[in-house]
């Protein structure tokens, strides 16, 4: 059957978003007329490109409660996080002469490889860091920090939401533990700005990072909120140049990217909320309709503490790339879309103990901000007869039905 617009559906919402031709009318000019480079102090044309910049940076500090003093732009969250992790550690390492650590950093396994790997390069490197690992729910808790906690940890960083299955973290706990023990607090908030209400100061954040292309803005911009005060935070920059954004990101800015993530952060902060409700109410019909059609079948992660968009649903007895190839009118994935060119299961689901065979035939879907009733309605249907269809080709399928423990069955090897 025909999808609804007879195009292929988007569900990937998660990976990336179109952007709003609202953020494309206001890039637009920037590129022509207001093409200046906002660091030409001296004419007009400097002057108005600053001046983009300027606007952008109140409309972004608005969305996370910050002062727009506290806002740098980046090319998206890779390089926000990248930013704040190193320049972070960098700042504050505390290695006593003759040792050769230099100091502790905590952060978590499942965690966006944008924040893996610069800790495991941090490790490399001569600091520590320990990689929590959460339960099946997913969720972070600040006791599991506390426990985690050392003399000489520098820098925690914890996502607010997670990428994958959805499930939102205990971060304003998390931000209030490290600040009573003195410790800089980032929080990779890619999923969560302009889909939740953020507050930096009620969150006790001290570096979040984000992208603008996953807010209906453009692809390669995106922030780091660094705070300016209780405490201070300084970070030693990565790269060196003309000293743009106060010292810590050279380099000309890219300012028709940048009008363009301030105006989809202004549009997020009005419609936010409508977004959130309908997108909630969309997505549990859809975890609904799938769980009650199609038996051995689990929604991954908290099942309330979860953000309105994102629904990460694992199918037993299906092979995962033959899901993926007969849905292939709908575009959903099966895990980042950073590491979905490779075939091993979704980290994420084996870090909270999803099976192997399980995590390789989940589906993760992603809502935005144009997809329809009807939409769902034909994703709903294509996905429980293409698992019912896979299944009637499934041995392992037919020997559940009949009561057959296969955890107990002891396979012959050839």
């Amino acid at each position: 059957m025909p999808t609804p617009s007879g195009k292929a559906i988007y569900l990937d919402h998660a990976a990336t978003t179109p952007c709003d031709p609202r953020v494309v009318e206001a890039m637009l000019p920037y590129f022509t007329t207001h093409f200046g480079n906002p660091g030409s102090r001296n004419h007009r044309y400097g002057w108005e490109a600053e001046e983009g910049v300027d606007i952008a940076r109140e409309h972004v500090a608005a969305l996370l409660g910050a002062d727009p003093k506290e806002v740098i732009f980046t090319s998206g969250a890779t390089e926000s996080n990248n930013l704040a992790i190193k320049g972070a550690a960098y700042m504050y390492e505390r290695a006593p002469a003759g040792q050769t650590k230099r100091g502790h950093i905590i952060s978590c396994a499942i965690e966006h490889k944008a924040v893996l790997d610069p800790c495991k390069r941090l490790e490399k490197e001569g600091f520590d860091v320990t990689f929590l690992e959460p339960p099946r729910d997913g969720i972070v808790t600040a006791e599991m920090v506390k426990a985690a906690l050392r003399d000489d940890t520098i820098l925690v960083t914890i996502m607010w939401a997670n990428n994958e299955i959805g499930t939102i973290n205990e971060i304003p706990e998390i931000g209030k533990l490290c600040h009573e023990k003195g410790i800089i607090f980032h929080t990779d908030a890619t999923q969560w700005v302009g889909k939740m209400p953020t507050n930096v100061e009620k969150a006790n954040v001290d570096l979040l990072s984000f992208s603008g292309h996953k807010i209906y803005g453009p692809k390669g911009v995106g922030a780091l909120y660094v705070r300016r005060k209780r405490p201070r935070v300084r970070l030693h920059s990565l790269q060196d140049g003309g000293g743009q954004e106060r010292g810590f990101r050279s380099g000309t800015l890219n300012v028709p990217g940048i009008v363009g993530l301030g105006k989809a952060c202004e549009i997020a902060l009005q419609e936010m909320d409508r977004d959130a409700a309908r997108l909630v109410t969309l997505r549990k019909k859809l975890e609904r309709e799938i769980t009650s059609r199609v038996d051995v079948c689990t929604v991954n992660g908290h099942a309330d503490k979860r953000l309105p968009h994102i629904a990460n649903i694992s199918f037993g007895f299906v092979e995962g790339e033959s899901l993926m190839m007969a849905v292939k009118d709908i575009a959903v994935s099966s895990g980042s879309a950073c590491t979905s060119a490779s075939l091993e299961p979704s980290y994420v689901l084996k870090g909270i103990g999803v099976g192997d065979d399980l995590a390789h035939s989940s589906l993760r879907m992603s809502l935005g901000r144009w997809t329809t009733d009807a939409e769902i309605d034909y994703a709903i249907e294509k996905i429980v007869s293409s698992v019912h269809k896979l299944r009637e080709m499934s041995p392992l399928y037919d020997m559940h039905k009949e009561g057959i423990d296969l955890s107990k069955v002891e396979w012959a090897h050839h």
